[in-house]
């Protein structure tokens, strides 16, 4: 049997969605983490498990009464578990906008190729 590496937090936390996406040379992870500074971001590999972990700074919000909210605000986490197919030591994150892009690349041997026809 084999055990989750997920781990649980205490407090509220929200599980951000994320689209990935595949190229020849890499994975791109694509989540919506608004009203994060990038400060506030930590992304973790550990065991083959890559997580994320985001931070609100409630005082930002201090004093305010919504109108109206299309999202929650509070903290997020979201981890996943890679392949022997990506090249680990490589991964990198750029945070713009509210938008956390993880680039994973792959590592050669998993690259899509054409073979030469003799």
């Amino acid at each position: 049997m084999v055990t989750k590496d997920e781990k649980t937090v205490s407090g509220r936390y929200y599980v951000p969605y994320a689209d990935i996406y595949e190229t020849d040379e890499a994975l791109r992870v694509v989540m919506e983490i608004p009203g994060v500074e990038r400060k506030d971001v930590n992304v973790s590999l550990e065991n083959d498990v890559l997580r994320v972990d985001a931070r609100i700074d409630f005082s930002k919000y201090d004093g305010m009464e919504p109108v109206y909210t299309e999202y929650n605000v509070g903290h997020y986490t979201r981890s996943f578990t890679l392949s022997n197919k990506i090249d680990q030591e490589n991964i990198s994150a750029q945070l713009e906008d509210g938008v956390l892009t993880l680039t994973l690349p792959k590592i050669a041997k998993a690259r899509a190729r054409q073979i030469q026809i003799k």
